[in-house]
């Protein structure tokens, strides 16, 4: 779990109206369900929304162990005593900040009956432990996402959960629109960001290879880097855009095929 207060706008091209329709949401106390696949900028997007809104930002990264307690809080035991520590959640909806949880489908079932209350009219979190019903304050605001793409019957989001959320439907960006977020990030040169996107575009439509999805705007981002800072572009592709996608080695040498291609080696 992390919390940012920080006000500078961390780096964000938007695609469409997701910014407008996230401000609404926020100004109209509406939870937020984010859907799209890895490393396209969803948890970089709601850092930019909270930072935009000046709203501090509680970030919880789902698993299979994450309980409603784990978001709720719990009493430890210190210097000889027993005190109330607030989970995350709690924490979000006391300071009236917003309570961002990435992959929401990972985390066991029983946290999804925490969320109900707070995103419906009533907008409370009873907390058993300490008998309290805390209000959420206009400020407050949940945002949960999830990938489609992993999705199966053991782990997906009820309808009677996903039904409500304003949703968002989040893909990897144009062409154009991805050089311009490498050459953000990363400071590259134009040409350099083209070659970059043609290849992942390339390595995204061989579907018909063992891979579980296609290179993601952050694999991108993460091989701009390197060659930036001088690692040969071959090798940069390799470690950043290839190997991360399969451990079947001929997989690998046939996407390797594509970078030397691309690269002209």
């Amino acid at each position: 779990m992390s919390s940012s207060t920080d006000t500078e706008l961390p780096f964000y091209k938007p695609f469409g109206n997701e910014m407008t329709l996230f401000e609404q949401a926020y100004q109209n106390q509406l939870p937020v369900l984010i859907k799209g696949p890895t490393g396209c900028g969803k948890t970089r997007f709601v850092a930019h929304m909270a930072a935009r809104l000046g709203r501090p930002l509680y970030t919880v990264a789902c698993h299979d162990d994450l309980t409603a307690t784990d978001l709720v809080g719990r009493h430890l035991i210190g210097d000889g005593a027993t005190y109330w520590n607030d989970g995350p959640l709690t924490q979000a909806v006391r300071e009236g900040a917003i309570c961002y949880l990435d992959e929401i489908v990972e985390a066991r079932k029983d946290t999804t009956v925490i969320l109900h209350p707070l995103t419906d009219d009533r907008r409370i979190l009873p907390i058993e432990r300490t008998n309290e019903q805390l209000v959420a304050p206009p400020e407050f605001m949940l945002v949960v996402s999830y990938n489609p793409g992993y999705q199966n019957l053991l782990k997906s989001m009820k309808p009677s959960t996903r039904q409500r959320f304003v949703a968002l439907r989040f893909g990897y960006p144009k062409s154009k629109l991805e050089q311009e977020v490498v050459i953000g990030e990363t400071g590259i040169d134009e040409n350099m960001a083209k070659r970059l996107v043609n290849l992942v575009n390339a390595l995204r439509r061989l579907k018909d290879h063992d891979i579980e999805e296609g290179a993601s705007t952050r694999l991108l981002v993460y091989a701009a880097s390197l060659i930036q800072t001088g690692f040969a572009p071959v090798d940069a592709c390799r470690a950043a855009l290839v190997e991360p996608l399969t451990d079947d080695k001929e997989t690998v040498d046939s996407l390797m095929e594509v970078v030397l291609a691309t690269f002209g080696q």
